[in-house]
């Protein structure tokens, strides 16, 4: 699915790295790659052990995460050489691996999705720069005009009665991340959940009631962020003469007002839920609701890439940003080895996400997964799901 994902790239949509925050597709297929030759091969991997480590320090030194994109050589072709040649040694090899390093390769599979995703994400981005707009997929054969049906739309809220509630995943319950346990109790408040995600006529209409030039609906560096960055809308919104149009994966094409609002920071969540009378659901909150909710929505195996207007499901389409911060469950302790470092040493200045995206890969998900990310981004698939005390 990796490289069916990059095919459509050239090698120079595969070098580029538009920010700081976001890889060279190269990069990517090559830093999986080294993760299944490190871990599970059990090789430092020489200088590309140096050009793709990300941030594992006691591995070894490794490039700047700013300098990715300045890397040329090796070339991309190399880099899929690299790819099948790791590949098949590791396949090679699988019966003759001890336990503990074919739990690697089922950790290494799961870190490829997340990078999945992460393809996506980071080359919308590059392509958004490019003033000729360009397409990196076909249009949805249904021409983006999918509708949830009358069933869907009339949804009730999702509510939760409050009370002692059990968060985190359950040992021996199937693969999940260090950082999605221990399981442990919490006390909730009843509280409702919206049926649906927030759609861009609903954020359209906190834009046009000044929602950025409010100051009193933001938190403090959030104001700063929307000053600093000259934010007026939503990454890839773009005002014209003919109303708003968004740029996707398959190109621009004009806002779709029953579509869920997509590519908003943690900061323009908060400001719009307050605006809303509403607010964000603590990641307790959601869990206790997907807990009892079919894992079912649109995800990445739909080749759409763009969110579709909301069919009342918990899982799928956006990310939806939580009011709670990123940090370790009651009893957390991070893995012995590099592995430790997954995970736990990002548990500071970041928010939780919840339940998935169009970019997501469906068998990546589920009920009790934590996404994270700094409360200025906005290059993920991330949106907004309000809640509200009962």
């Amino acid at each position: 699915m990796t490289r069916d994902l990059a095919r459509p790239f050239s090698a120079e949509d595969c070098q580029v790295q538009s920010t700081a925050d976001a890889s060279p597709v190269k990069w990517h297929l090559a830093h999986t790659t080294w993760f299944f030759e490190t871990f599970v091969l059990g090789r430092t991997g020489g200088a590309f052990g140096y050009l793709f480590n990300s941030y594992y320090e006691s591995v070894g030194p490794r490039l700047a995460r700013p300098n990715r994109g300045l890397m040329t050589r090796p070339s991309l072709q190399e880099v899929l050489d690299y790819r099948a040649r790791i590949e098949e040694e590791v396949l090679a090899r699988f019966d003759a691996l001890e336990d503990t390093r074919r739990g690697l390769i089922e950790v290494g599979l799961h870190h490829e999705q997340q990078h999945q995703e992460l393809i996506l994400t980071d080359v919308k981005h590059l392509l958004s720069l490019n003033p000729l707009a360009p397409a990196a997929f076909a249009a949805p054969a249904d021409g983006g005009a999918f509708r949830p049906t009358p069933a869907e739309r009339s949804r009730t809220e999702f509510s939760g009665g409050g009370g002692v509630a059990d968060i985190g995943h359950a040992e021996g319950e199937g693969f999940a991340f260090d950082n999605e346990g221990p399981r442990h109790r919490v006390y909730l408040e009843p509280f409702r959940l919206s049926p649906r995600l927030s759609t861009c006529a609903d954020y359209l209409a906190f834009i046009e009631d000044g929602g950025y030039r409010r100051p009193e609906l933001w938190l403090s560096d959030g104001w700063d962020a929307v000053r600093t960055g000259g934010w007026e809308a939503p990454l890839y919104w773009r005002r014209g003469e003919h109303g708003w149009t968004l740029f996707t994966l398959s190109g621009l094409r004009p806002l779709d007002p029953e579509e869920p609002v997509c590519h908003v920071s943690y900061y323009e969540a908060d400001a719009f839920a307050r605006w809303s009378g509403a607010r964000l659901p603590t990641e307790q909150e959601w869990e206790t609701v997907a807990a009892e909710t079919p894992v079912e929505g649109h995800f990445a195996e739909s080749g759409r890439f763009h969110p579709r207007p909301s069919t009342g499901s918990l899982f799928g389409d956006v990310w939806v940003w939580t009011r709670s911060a990123y940090g370790p469950y009651p009893g957390y302790r991070p893995p012995e080895g590099a592995l430790g470092e997954y995970n736990g040493k990002f548990m500071c200045g970041q928010m939780v996400l919840r339940g998935g995206s169009c970019a997501t890969p469906a068998s990546h998900i589920r009920p009790t997964y934590r996404n994270f990310f700094p409360p200025s981004a906005r290059w993920q698939f991330s949106g907004v799901r309000l809640a509200e005390d009962a």
